[in-house]
């Protein structure tokens, strides 16, 4: 067994892909998804991208060429990674220059100016004693 594959087996262990809604892959741990997924509605948006942006914001802080071109564009981003979301989606990478960067999934209806928010997620790295 490779160095990483070990590396790969202390990030999450067999047990624990069998019940992730992103099924992992050996191919890359920077992966978004193993294979492209199409997200339909609001729901489906609600229910599987959570884990994705998280993944999106753990890239964000090692890998700085992605946080980036994320940064620039969020949803060309995602898309270049496999992760379609509905045409009325869109997102925002708010405080990407923190160290609490958010990512905003809003839901907007045709030509309104009116969005409401879908998901928000952040994530704060904490180190204990």
């Amino acid at each position: 067994m490779s160095s990483l594959s070990k590396s790969k087996e202390l990030i999450i262990s067999n047990k624990e892909k069998d019940n992730l809604p992103v099924k992992y892959s050996e191919s890359s741990v920077l992966d978004l998804v193993d294979s492209e997924i199409f997200l339909e509605n609001r729901n489906e948006v609600k229910k599987f991208l959570p884990e994705i942006l998280g993944r999106v914001l753990a890239r964000t802080w090692i890998d700085e060429h992605f946080k980036e071109i994320f940064k620039k564009d969020p949803l060309k981003t995602l898309s270049d990674n496999g992760v379609f979301l509905p045409d009325d989606m869109f997102l925002e990478f708010q405080k990407p220059d923190t160290k609490r960067p958010k990512i905003v999934v809003y839901e907007k209806k045709g030509k309104s100016n009116f969005k409401v928010r879908v998901v928000q997620l952040q994530l704060i790295m904490m180190a204990g004693r």
